[in-house]
């Protein structure tokens, strides 16, 4: 009897500690995103984007941050002495100027003493500036940090091909006229071809225009589907640059030239007709990737203030949005290189406790009309989201929330400095447009992508 008693005393001790256990998992899950402090986008600016070798074709890419940092100095009045870092994306980098954020930082005449360090990851770059930023603010090892991206095409690092720069590595170590006669006698044609930067997947060799084809055959994207879109694009970013709705952009003066450089100047609105006249760039004569609904060389560089929220408040900055959640994700770089959103999107919104309905505010990047239209197929598709994500499908987002300022294909797309303009974005759009929830979300080389989603903080 006292054995049976003890027994069934120790089965309800059990019980308590299962539901205790449950519980506290509970609520770990509910304050998953209360550990450590709020961060909160304070402002964010850009350069004007511009076509490269146009406006910004005798700068590099640190001058463009430079530019992007002292535009945010100057707008947010903040104590330079409260910045703990500067933290900048890019993807080409410049092989004298490889730490492209400090030589910003230095420029733009932050003190000595903040640090300054570049990431790179295709066209998530400033992405991981801004996760990077985010984890050190809240973990409590920076209040204040300037998170941004900067990319030039003009001036891109080419190389002597690998078997020259070999050779000339011996030839330095070489002495004596006939040494160097052998020298000169290995030396082959092959060698003296250039090492030029190609947009394409190193891993396979696959141009992403050719992963954008593949994207459209496989949803069944056609030419005329994607030509509307890049017409929608560029239509919505030429009435948003004329009504004063892109808040970010500031002007920027190029040392020696006599006026500001204020506008985009990629903007070019077409007509159906002029877009079909187009030839297809990499399937030809029936592909659907032409130069009309497809992003071009930019250069350009944006930046962002990020704060914890008591840092920003008791200085007297009103934020314009909290970062919720920021999620990166990696998938094949075969038949999904550009496919990202799909896969971050779905994750970043569970991970939040939320569903696509709940999102006011939707900016997508777009490399190709193609590749945007694909994600958001992929993302109303049960055969894809079962098969791939292994739940039900997201749903069909709406088009009412979507780049409603223009995009990539008609702004410019300078690759490092993309995810902070969406980011911004995002936060004045939730202001303007009085939403409460805000989701960007990025493609990337490499098969990778990122989303983000913003609350509105007031």
């Amino acid at each position: 009897m006292y054995m049976t008693y003890n027994w069934v005393i120790g089965f309800f001790k059990i019980l308590n500690l299962l539901a205790l256990g449950s519980e506290v998992l509970t609520t770990h899950k509910q304050e998953r995103k209360r550990l450590g402090r709020q961060v909160v986008v304070v402002e964010g600016v850009r350069t004007p984007f511009q076509i490269s070798r146009t406006g910004y074709k005798n700068l590099q890419a640190h001058d463009l941050a430079r530019m992007a940092i002292s535009s945010l100095l100057k707008k947010t009045q903040v104590d330079k002495d409260l910045l703990s870092q500067v933290i900048i994306g890019t993807t080409i980098q410049e092989i004298n100027a490889s730490n492209v954020a400090r030589e910003a930082a230095l420029r733009a005449n932050l003190p000595e003493t903040v640090h300054a360090h570049t990431v790179t990851s295709a066209c998530i770059s400033s992405l991981s500036a801004i996760d990077a930023a985010v984890n050190a603010i809240a973990l409590g090892k920076a209040d204040a940090i300037i998170a941004g991206g900067c990319e030039t095409f003009s001036d891109v690092p080419i190389r002597l091909s690998r078997s020259l720069r070999a050779k000339l590595i011996e030839l330095c170590k070489m002495k004596g006229v006939v040494n160097w006669l052998s020298w000169l006698c290995s030396l082959e044609s092959t060698d003296f071809k250039l090492d030029i930067p190609a947009v394409k997947e190193f891993s396979t060799g696959e141009l992403l225009g050719e992963s954008a084809e593949r994207l459209c055959i496989a949803f069944n994207i056609t030419r005329q589907e994607s030509d509307a879109y890049a017409l929608r694009s560029h239509k919505l970013a030429l009435d948003a640059s004329a009504s004063g709705k892109l808040l970010d952009r500031t002007p920027v003066r190029v040392p020696g030239a006599v006026n500001f450089v204020s506008e985009d100047n990629g903007i070019r609105v077409s007509n159906p007709e002029k877009l079909a006249a187009h030839k297809p760039c990499f399937l030809r004569p029936h592909g659907s990737v032409t130069p009309g609904n497809s992003s071009f060389f930019t250069d350009g560089a944006a930046a962002a203030l990020l704060m914890a929220e008591e840092t920003a408040l008791t200085l007297g900055y009103k934020p314009k949005a909290y970062i919720r959640e920021l999620v990166f994700v990696s998938q094949d770089p075969v038949d999904q290189l550009l496919l990202g959103p799909a896969y971050a999107i779905p994750k970043a919104l569970s991970l939040a406790g939320l569903e696509l309905s709940d999102i006011d505010v939707i900016e997508l990047h777009e490399a190709f009309a193609g590749q945007v239209l694909a994600c958001l197929r992929a993302l109303d598709s049960e055969i894809f989201c079962q098969r791939h994500l292994r739940r039900n499908r997201l749903g069909e987002i709406p088009m009412e929330k979507l780049n409603l300022l223009g995009g990539s294909l008609s702004i410019g797309h300078p690759f490092g400095a993309t995810g902070v303009r969406l980011l911004t974005t995002v936060a004045n759009r939730l202001l303007t447009e009085d939403g409460r929830l805000g989701l960007l979300s990025v493609c990337a080389a490499g098969g990778q992508g990122c989303c983000a989603i913003l609350e509105r903080s007031s």
